[in-house]
């Protein structure tokens, strides 16, 4: 174990950009998880474990050998935190390599358009995988998934549910070589209900909170459902309309 009390540590300055820079994320194939659950959901899920970070007194469980066990203060731990109220616990964790697959196996997939914000991307990844889907699709400039605050807000699914970046063409092509349908969530002429259409072999599109699925999206999709709702009420919150739809796919298994 390593004690490291100078906030100008080497180890400190990349836990700071691995907390504010997507770009450096990427370069270095590393991202941050900032509390004990998920340390507990990386080590029980087999993710890839590089650092952990720690204060005095927090509870750690089994580190594996030859991962890196470093002990700072809590002013330190504040200061390198991407959270306001750190939690103790740090892990630096490598990114899995999900190349985008030829063919789609499952039964059911998750796909978001544009949808920016941290923690609904985050929280549609822990309601894909609470809701049996099989993976999740991320097209037009989504929220990076291992920001900070959309890998707390999956609660461990971001080790559990396999997401890929595509295009929309890609997701299109590769729908269409594994024989699946769309449903788009939005409002056309030929939209039905939510709850009349058959989720066996499918994925569903969800678009960004304030525009909606983007046009190519939905012209890509095969169908365009509506979650019914009062008169008075335009649309849901982005990850609650992803949510009543996977709990509605997934009445059928």
């Amino acid at each position: 174990m390593e004690i490291i009390t100078s906030r100008a540590n080497s180890l400190c300055t990349h836990l700071r950009k691995l907390g504010t820079s997507a770009s450096y994320r990427r370069q270095s194939g590393e991202f941050l998880c900032d509390s004990p659950k998920l340390l507990e959901e990386v080590l029980l899920h087999g993710g890839d474990l590089h650092t952990v970070v720690f204060t005095e007194g927090a509870a750690l469980p089994v580190i594996p050998a030859g991962v890196r066990l470093v002990q700072v203060p809590a002013d330190l731990m504040k200061s390198v935190s991407p959270s306001q109220t750190p939690q103790g616990v740090l892990s630096v964790c490598g990114m899995p390599q999900q190349t985008l697959p030829e063919r789609l196996d499952g039964k059911r997939y998750m796909v978001l358009d544009g949808v920016q914000d941290p923690g609904n991307v985050g929280t549609i990844l822990r309601t894909a995988d609470a809701f049996g889907a099989d993976g999740l699709l991320l097209v037009n400039a989504c929220a990076d998934l291992y920001n900070p605050k959309t890998v707390r807000a999956t609660m461990g699914a971001v080790f559990r549910c396999p997401v890929w970046n595509c295009t929309v063409e890609q997701l299109r092509a590769l729908l269409d070589a594994s024989s699946l349908t769309m449903y788009g969530a939005a409002l056309r002429k030929d939209t039905v209900d939510a709850r009349s259409v058959e989720y066996t072999r499918c994925a569903i599109a969800v678009g960004s909170e304030g525009k909606g699925l983007s046009a190519e999206m939905l012209d890509a999709c095969d169908q365009t459902i509506l979650i019914p709702m009062r008169e008075h009420c335009e649309s849901l919150n982005a990850a609650i309309a992803a949510s009543v739809l996977l709990w509605e796919a997934a009445r059928g298994d």
